[in-house]
C-alpha cells in the first residue's frame, strides 16, 4: 500500500463525530462545495448520521480545517463523499496527508473496494492509490427526479 504522507506540523486527525464543527462544515458543504451547494442543514445532519466522520484540526486553536465522511458497510464496501479542505490550508499536504489517513482508517474492515467521484481533485487521490474505474461501463446510477 502506498505510505499515507505525515500531516503539516500543527495539525491532527480524528474520526470522533463529536468533534465536528457541524455549522462550519454545513457551511462549507453548501456554500462552497459544487456537489452540495444549498444542501440543508437537515440533510446534512441526516448523511453524518449515517456515516463515519472524520476532521483535521488546527493543534493551537481547536478549529476545525476538513471534513470528510464515509458511507461503508464496514466488510465490503465504501463511498468517500463530501471531502473538503478549507481554502486557507489548501496546498500545504492537508488533502493527501487527510484522505490517506481516512483510507488507513478502513483498513482493517478488509474492504474490496472504496469509491468516490471528483471534478478536479484527481491528482489527489491518485497519489494515495485511487485510479479510475477499469470498467465503468459496468456501472449504473439511478437519480431520482
Amino acid at each position: 500500500m502506498i505510505e499515507t504522507p505525515a500531516l503539516p506540523d500543527g495539525y491532527e486527525f480524528s474520526a470522533d463525530t463529536a468533534r465536528v464543527d457541524v455549522d462550519r462544515v454545513h457551511g462549507w458543504l453548501s456554500s462552497d462545495a459544487y456537489w452540495a451547494i444549498g444542501r440543508s442543514r437537515e440533510k446534512h445532519e441526516r448523511a453524518m448520521a449515517s456515516s463515519i466522520n472524520f476532521g483535521v484540526y488546527d493543534t493551537t486553536s481547536g478549529e476545525q480545517v476538513a471534513y470528510a465522511r464515509v458511507v461503508t458497510d464496514q466488510a465490503l464496501f465504501a463511498w468517500l463523499a463530501d471531502v473538503y479542505v478549507d481554502p486557507s490550508v489548501r496546498g500545504k499536504g492537508v488533502g493527501t496527508a487527510f484522505v490517506g489517513r481516512i483510507r488507513d482508517h478502513l483498513k482493517p474492515y478488509g474492504l474490496r473496494r472504496v469509491l468516490l467521484a471528483t471534478h478536479d481533485a484527481h491528482g489527489v487521490y491518485e497519489k494515495l492509490g485511487f485510479r479510475p474505474l477499469d470498467r465503468p461501463d459496468r456501472w449504473m446510477i439511478h437519480l431520482f427526479e
